[in-house]
């Protein structure tokens, strides 16, 4: 069964190929949506001889207490120390408890920030996108400023219609 852009809300795990441009792009991938067990993904992983797990997938890491962001840690470092790509896909609103997680100790984990910018095309050609951090000094040495439109390059675009042939699996 393929699956279409609503059909992803209603399934836990399906494979297709990393098409947004990270380390393990064009990569066969397992995505798995929300907090799973662990011996359950290596499973479908192995038996589809799958190296890459993206997890949040269809934005279902929303944590808000302790034991639920316990709970995905328990899952990917596992993981991790099995010696799979894992892939985190998180709102920009979570980075700072994904960083206590510890998953970027991991060579082989990606941290997927999603900064959530409607209507993009639509900001002059002077928009900037301002790296900021939560206030004055805190945890950055400074800001970094890109101009938002050489920011959307071609090279690192990933088209709605590249997000096609992806296969779920029970």
């Amino acid at each position: 069964m393929e699956l279409n852009t609503e059909g992803r809300q209603d399934v836990v795990y399906f494979i297709g190929t990393e098409v947004e441009h990270t380390a393990m792009k064009d990569e066969k991938t397992l995505f798995v949506v929300g907090v799973q067990p662990v011996s359950e993904i290596s499973k479908r992983a192995d038996a589809h001889g799958i190296k890459h797990l993206y997890f949040g997938t269809s934005q279902s890491f929303t944590p808000k207490t302790n034991s639920e962001y316990e709970a995905w840690e328990q899952m990917i470092i596992p993981l991790l120390k099995q010696g799979y790509w894992c892939t985190l896909d998180f709102d920009v609103e979570y980075a700072d408890c994904v960083l206590e997680c510890g998953f970027d100790e991991y060579d082989k984990y990606i941290g997927m920030i999603s900064v959530k910018l409607p209507y993009i095309r639509q900001f002059n050609y002077n928009a900037t996108l301002k790296l900021d951090d939560t206030t004055w000094g805190k945890s950055n040495p400074g800001v970094w400023c890109h101009s938002l439109h050489e920011l959307q390059q071609r090279s690192v675009y990933t088209d709605w219609k590249d997000y096609v042939g992806d296969t779920v699996i029970e």
